[in-house]
């Protein structure tokens, strides 16, 4: 756990990361999150560990800081409040509570480390070629185990006759004893050569499935649901029914999808919205104003034919900007039972 520690009002000896962390904390969570989305993942780790040691910032200190850095600001007499709970708001709003959890963790040293965790600073392709030796349940267990983000692009990477078993057991999983679990990460970090102790936790189940597949790709969430499909009807379509796909930005109000469209990059709307059904064309385009309606238009009609993997990376990337938002509760894209049963 990192050290709360009180800030001096003079700013002449702060870092210029410290004062950064004083500025984002002045900002407020909704304002800061924005800065953070431009920011790599180290950077942010950085500066999350700045505001996470500020327990409280005196209203002079902002004064001074913004003065140094921009042409004029003017600082709150009571001051601003920094600590765990702001960076934790910062951070769920730029990357979703999973994530924020993860990179919090990480900067106060307070994670609780999950099993197989040690695979995640190595390529997710190497991690797939090195799991192809294993069993499927083995592979399943392991990719269970591994942070959402990770565990998806080792899926992704994995040979396409294996993903669907894979995501199958994955599915099926509820708990997995923490002997085989231990005998098992041990046994692959021999292989690696790292020596990490992990502590152990439960993994796997429809949600973990879902999650991973969340953000794998369309086409990667594609076929392994056809897959699934074949062999279990009823537990692809659970499956699928947690899995937010870009058909689905019909299903959000028009204030959701307003809110969404603002988030997106304009090339990748229009990328995105090739060869889609007419009806969420027209919902998108409704969502927009007249002005921008019409831009994009323009540009989907001068843009020269486009890749089928590259219209499904253009939508990915839209629907990964909806779970962010989903995540930091800024629009909801779960859909009520009661409109599925009309």
């Amino acid at each position: 756990m990192s050290t709360l520690v009180p800030i001096s009002a003079a700013v002449g000896n702060l870092t210029g990361r410290r004062k950064a962390a004083v500025m984002l904390i002045a900002l407020g969570p909704e304002k800061a999150a924005n800065i953070l989305q431009h920011m790599d993942d180290q950077e942010v780790q950085l500066l999350s560990l700045e505001m996470a040691a500020l327990r409280t910032v005196p209203a002079e200190t902002t004064q001074a800081v913004f003065d140094e850095l921009v042409e004029r600001v003017t600082a709150g007499e009571s001051g601003s409040l920094g600590g765990e709970d702001f960076t934790r708001d910062v951070l769920e709003r730029r990357f979703g509570v999973a994530r924020a959890k993860e990179i919090l963790d990480e900067v106060t040293g307070n994670q609780t480390h999950r099993p197989f965790e040690f695979l995640r600073s190595t390529p997710p392709e190497q991690v797939a070629q090195f799991l192809q030796e294993e069993a499927p349940q083995t592979i399943a267990i392991v990719v269970a185990s591994l942070p959402t983000s990770v565990a998806a692009r080792v899926l992704a990477e994995m040979p396409k006759d294996i993903q669907a078993e894979i995501a199958m057991r994955i599915a099926t999983m509820s708990e997995t004893n923490p002997l085989v679990v231990r005998d098992l990460e041990a046994a692959i970090k021999d292989k690696l050569s790292v020596i990490l102790d992990q502590e152990l936790t439960a993994a796997g189940g429809v949600q973990s499935l879902a999650e991973i597949l969340n953000q794998a790709g369309r086409s990667t969430e594609r076929h392994v649901l056809q897959a699934m499909a074949e062999s279990d009807l009823a537990l692809a379509e659970e499956v699928r029914q947690r899995i937010f796909t870009f058909d689905d930005i019909v299903t959000l109000s028009d204030r959701d999808i307003q809110i969404l469209l603002r988030d997106v990059d304009q090339k990748d709307l229009a990328i995105a919205m090739r060869g889609i059904d007419e009806a969420i064309q027209e919902k998108i385009l409704g969502n927009l104003s007249e002005r921008g309606a019409q831009m994009l238009r323009e540009d989907m009609e001068v843009m020269p034919p486009q890749r089928k993997n590259v219209v499904d990376e253009a939508q990915s990337k839209i629907v990964r900007a909806a779970r962010t938002l989903d995540d930091a509760g800024t629009i909801s894209i779960r859909q009520a039972d009661e409109e599925e049963i009309v």
